[in-house]
């Protein structure tokens, strides 16, 4: 589920928190920088060509927190995604064992994607509500009623909602 997030917010968004979002000359490094801010590491080395790539999954997943279902269910057929178990030990994994970096995680983060909505709760999978954002993110809020991605959207939205009700 992290990963589709990430990989939305970092290559499919052209707002970030109010400001205008340009995609990132050097996809990789972007996608490197974003990751190891999450702490991860790759169990495989990210190219450039692989970044790349990677800009059509993220718009999948886009259309996916936005609701549309058909765009989901059509990244799942094109990146192969399967359930499987693989390795020593037997790991579950929803893409072929000798799937390239890209397949396999697009097939992991689609199948996320679509088991979050097939048990009931998409509507967890959210995207920020602040004016000029479009960060999207998974509510884990117990009433799943968390509508900005962070606190500085929150508090520019409130900072707005406040000016304006002193206009009045």
């Amino acid at each position: 589920m992290e990963l589709a997030a990430l990989l939305v917010n970092e290559l499919a968004v052209d707002q970030v928190r109010g400001r205008r979002a340009d995609p990132p000359a050097d996809r990789r490094a972007a996608l490197e920088a974003a990751f190891q801010r999450q702490g991860w590491t790759p169990s495989h080395a990210l190219t450039s060509a692989d970044a790349d790539r990677l800009v059509d999954v993220a718009a999948a997943l886009h259309l996916a927190f936005a609701g549309d279902v058909g765009a989901l269910n059509q990244a799942l057929v094109r990146h192969a995604a399967v359930p499987n178990l693989h390795g020593d030990p037997p790991v579950l994994a929803f893409h072929h064992p000798g799937a390239d970096l890209v397949d396999a995680w697009a097939a992991d983060a689609g199948t996320a994607l679509a088991m979050v909505i097939g048990v009931g709760q998409g509507v967890r999978l959210r995207s920020c509500e602040a004016d000029g954002c479009e960060l999207v993110f998974f509510d884990v809020t117990r009433n799943a009623s968390r509508r900005f991605c962070g606190l500085s959207c929150q508090n520019r939205a409130k900072a707005t909602a406040y000016r304006a009700r002193r206009r009045t």
